[in-house]
């Protein structure tokens, strides 16, 4: 099997039995609804921050299997980071998606089997859905908007 079955395989695994997936009724949580009009999907995204770390995330969405397993994989790769380490590593998975050089010493694991969508422009908002609102969350509560 190569790297790019296998990644397939991982993709398909995060959106049969996602990871993180639900929300929970705590006003503890900043949560962002992201869809995208183009194909449909869309997704919710509830981040808690404690002490500057991310302790938990949780997404809820409807969409294509790059959608809601990327949203999966968001959801274990930022977990347990601090903000300016999520920041970075959402930077690098946006660089990943388009094709761009990224740091692997940032952007590591899971994320990395969404590497070869940027061959296909259609599904790049597809896979960015989930990480665009988690990161819409952060700089909701970096603002003050919200005081978890």
């Amino acid at each position: 099997m190569n790297i790019e079955q296998l990644y397939r395989q991982l993709i398909m695994e995060h959106y049969k039995s996602p990871k993180n997936k639900g929300f929970v009724a705590d006003n503890h949580y900043m949560t962002v609804h992201l869809n995208n009009p183009s194909c449909g999907d869309e997704m919710t995204v509830q981040v808690k921050i404690e002490d500057n770390m991310i302790v938990d995330i949780k997404h809820q969405g409807t969409g294509c299997s790059i959608c809601c397993s990327s949203a999966s994989v968001m959801s274990i790769t930022l977990m347990d980071h601090t903000i300016a380490e999520s920041e970075a590593i959402i930077k690098e998975f946006y660089e990943m998606i388009k094709g761009y050089p990224y740091n692997p010493e940032i952007l590591k694991g899971d994320a990395l089997a969404y590497q070869n969508v940027s061959q296909f422009p259609a599904r790049v908002k597809c896979a960015t859905l989930a990480w665009k609102a988690a990161e819409q969350a952060i700089l909701k509560i970096k603002e003050g908007i919200y005081h978890g």
